[in-house]
């Protein structure tokens, strides 16, 4: 990472198998219960393992050509889980983002255009997926994990066993 310090911005991030999610959006647009479901869904096997990286405040550094996120250190740990309150549970301390989450995006579309789906931060450029006001992201991010693109243009990684793979990991859509 090129900064000890890194940018503090206002989002969530779960780590899942071996990349971040990183969730974006105003205030009261469900990063934390974005976040929480995917634990969830980590846990139920719809995706692989999944842990909180960080709720609400994350801090972003990028190096060597990767995005890297962690939680900030008053938040570690910390979830807030509406109608409960804030929660603790386990978190990692740090992991590099594979795929931002922007909620209530207003570029979001049915069928968007492949450069819709993909943002630049720090100079990095990841997936991204743009979930309008309104509609539940769950099923839009596990999908991004656990399928490719169908179009002609994209083609299987050569290294995934039944020639369908994913833009994270290549292990997760291989049984």
């Amino acid at each position: 990472m090129t900064n000890a310090t890194g940018a503090s911005v206002h989002a969530s991030a779960v780590l899942v198998e071996n990349r971040a999610v990183l969730i974006r959006g105003p205030s009261g647009a469900g990063k934390s219960r974005l976040a929480f479901d995917l634990v969830l869904a980590g846990r139920s096997g719809q995706i692989p393992r999944a842990v909180l990286i960080g709720d609400d405040r994350v801090h972003l550094d990028a190096g060597e050509g990767q995005l890297w996120v962690r939680p900030a250190r008053e938040l570690a740990g910390l979830i807030e889980i509406r109608g409960l309150g804030i929660r603790r549970c386990d978190f990692a301390a740090q992991a590099i983002v594979g795929l931002v989450v922007d909620l209530c995006a207003a570029d979001a579309e049915r069928l968007p255009p492949s450069e819709k789906l993909l943002t630049r931060i720090y100079g990095v450029q990841i997936p991204r997926i743009p979930v309008a006001a309104g509609f539940t992201a769950l099923p839009l991010v596990v999908a991004a994990l656990t399928t490719t693109g169908g179009t002609i243009s994209t083609l299987p990684s050569s290294d995934c066993l039944k020639g369908i793979g994913n833009h994270i990991s290549h292990t997760i859509a291989t049984e």
